[in-house]
């Protein structure tokens, strides 16, 4: 994209830009459908459900000019955003509708373990994999976003792959509990995006402290985001992030659109 000299033509820039295919936006989101699946944990606490949807009226005598559903859904279903008061580190933080704007609207990072992956599902990005990546990209972001590219997303239409539960625990690739800690309180990240079910690793319950990145970042007053998808059309910078959740008050998460601004050219 062209340097901004005037920051009145920032918009009219970026709307030239996109209408010549000079930026292209790349959805990162997985479609939402009763089928997506969902976070598990173990009794005795209690699962969330997915999305139910039940049919209002479709063009019909409930309503002959109109067709419309009650959805019925978890806060963390599909592509959602985590926010602080989701976890106990976090509960005098954020909800959903307190998420200042300016933190959904980022410039985006993009770290690939996908080989390391899937040689290891229970692969752990380490803070001498982040410190390669800044050895060769730049710093992380100031008020930006970590997305971890681990290939995950190509399992989300087979949940038994997805979920990669069978043995009784679950076996996804996350975050080292050191870099999770590092990155909540020594960077200027403000959140991190993931392809899994979830921000941690399947085997985060046995970490110390467990489930470090809820504990950490949400403890920072940071925020997640799971279940994201086509993280190979992002490139490791220069891409700009849109987080959109619903505006929930009192919400611990919400399904969100995720969307990327790219360069291409």
């Amino acid at each position: 994209m062209p340097a901004v000299t005037d920051p009145s033509d920032a918009v009219s820039n970026l709307l030239a830009d996109l209408a010549s295919g000079k930026v292209e936006i790349v959805d990162l989101t997985q479609p939402l459908s009763e089928s997506s699946p969902v976070m598990r944990v173990p009794e005795p606490f209690v699962n969330a459900i997915g999305l139910k949807m039940t049919e209002l009226s479709h063009f019909d005598e409930r309503g002959p000019r109109w067709r419309w559903n009650h959805l019925e859904l978890s806060e963390h279903v599909g592509t959602h955003l985590d926010a602080p008061m989701h976890w106990i580190s976090g509960q005098g933080g954020d909800d959903v509708a307190s998420v200042p704007l300016p933190r959904l609207v980022g410039p985006a990072v993009v770290i690939d373990r996908t080989a390391q992956v899937e040689e290891n599902p229970d692969y752990l990005l380490t803070i001498e994999d982040v410190r390669e990546f800044e050895a060769a990209h730049g710093a992380l972001p100031e008020g930006g976003w970590l997305l971890y590219r681990t290939g995950w997303d190509s399992r989300v239409h087979d949940v038994g792959a997805f979920l990669n539960n069978a043995s009784g625990s679950a076996r996804t690739p996350g975050i080292a509990p050191e870099c999770a800690k590092w990155l909540a309180q020594e960077t200027g990240i403000v959140g991190i995006g993931v392809q899994t079910v979830g921000t941690d690793a399947g085997a985060s319950p046995t970490f110390d402290p467990p489930t470090p990145v809820h504990y950490y970042m949400h403890g920072a007053n940071k925020y997640g985001v799971t279940q994201l998808t086509n993280l190979d059309k992002v490139p490791p910078t220069g891409a700009l992030i849109v987080v959109a959740p619903l505006r929930l008050v009192g919400g611990t998460g919400s399904p969100a659109r995720v969307m990327a601004f790219v360069p291409t050219k």
